[in-house]
């Protein structure tokens, strides 16, 4: 599986680095995260590391189709070999399914990728919104105030975290209390 990560990073390299060196910076430091949270999904842990990597790469200009990263993100990993449990996990990441609404897209979404409740999507979210956009240790709420700030009050992230907040902060409390389960 290790060159397994290894090929979902060089892909997001060479997706997100030139394009988007912003962007690439968060993906970077969401993977590494995700490789710190190993512990506590066990046997997936190149399942979580790999969603990590690629979780963003629907911004590459290359990957856009819709606009919203999670749909074309998941899609353009299907069209590239990716399986389609790494593919929902990208297409679900960080309460996806609420900004999918918010752009008419829910029901496309859901018909087309899964919907994942598990310690590995948990995880992935945690690693995702607990990293600000330039890589920096945020926690979620510092992320999500970072996110409202940045955006604006009336922008559609704006509107969908405002509904999304809480099940993304049960998600992040879940990975928490499970890390606390596997100390150091």
């Amino acid at each position: 599986m290790t060159s397994s990560v290894e090929r979902a990073a060089c892909l997001a390299e060479r997706q997100l680095a030139g394009p988007l060196p912003r962007r690439w910076r968060h993906v970077t430091m969401v993977a590494a995260k995700a490789r710190g949270l190993a512990k506590i999904v066990g046997d997936d842990w190149a399942v979580l590391e790999i969603a990590a990597w690629l979780h963003d790469v629907g911004y590459a200009p290359d990957v856009v189709q819709t606009g919203f990263h999670s749909l074309d993100g998941a899609r353009w990993l299907l069209k590239n070999g990716y399986d389609l449990r790494l593919a929902a996990l990208v297409a679900h990441h960080s309460c996806a399914s609420f900004e999918a609404a918010e752009r008419g897209l829910a029901d496309v979404l859901m018909a087309e990728f899964p919907k994942e409740e598990s310690r590995t999507s948990d995880a992935l979210w945690f690693a995702d919104m607990t990293t600000g956009p330039d890589g920096q240790d945020f926690t979620a709420e510092e992320r999500l105030a970072e996110i409202r700030e940045r955006y604006g009050p009336d922008h559609t992230v704006t509107r969908f975290w405002r509904k999304a907040e809480p099940a993304l902060l049960e998600a992040v409390r879940r990975t928490q209390s499970r890390l606390t389960a596997y100390p150091m």
